[in-house]
């Protein structure tokens, strides 16, 4: 059976970045599993792995653009240290869920001085060249239930 749209498709993967470092992988883990067509990969490697099988294996190298997104300055927020709780240990790297006007954002600590955080809005692999290499391990035809719980906008429930 072929991966196409409304199949689930289980994946081992290793992702790398371009200096060949390993971001994350399954390896020890069990197959990711997604609804192809659904949005829940990103769109790069949905794209290398439409028409495969189980048992094959891709390597495939995505661009920013077809994966978390090019780095947009303007998810860059300077804020005051005195919007944060006294005592608070911020530290850079941490994460916080933040209502902005582009809606409900995760943001990360990226820099701290006396005064003022900067968070940044966007995805930590933003603007990054990703390298996957991909062991499709089954596809099979999603269930009616999988479907309906599935928005297509990386909602499902799977």
């Amino acid at each position: 059976m072929h991966i196409e749209r409304d199949r689930v498709v289980s994946i081992h993967y290793t992702l790398r970045d371009e200096t060949g470092e390993v971001i994350d992988s399954s390896k020890g883990r069990d197959p990711l599993d997604y609804i192809h067509g659904s949005g829940q990969i990103i769109s790069g490697l949905e794209s290398a792995l439409e028409g495969k099988s189980a048992g094959d294996d891709v390597s495939v190298v995505v661009e920013p653009e077809d994966g978390y997104g090019t780095r947009d300055d303007t998810l860059l927020y300077e804020v005051s240290r005195e919007q944060f709780q006294a005592g608070e240990d911020i530290q850079v790297g941490m994460q916080f869920r933040v209502g902005t006007d582009k809606g409900t954002l995760v943001m990360s600590v990226a820099e701290i001085s006396d005064d003022n955080i900067t968070l940044d809005g966007n995805h930590p692999l933003a603007g990054m060249r990703l390298a996957f290499d991909v062991k499709v391990v089954n596809v099979r035809d999603a269930t009616a239930e999988e479907l309906a719980a599935c928005s297509h906008s990386g909602g499902c429930a799977c």
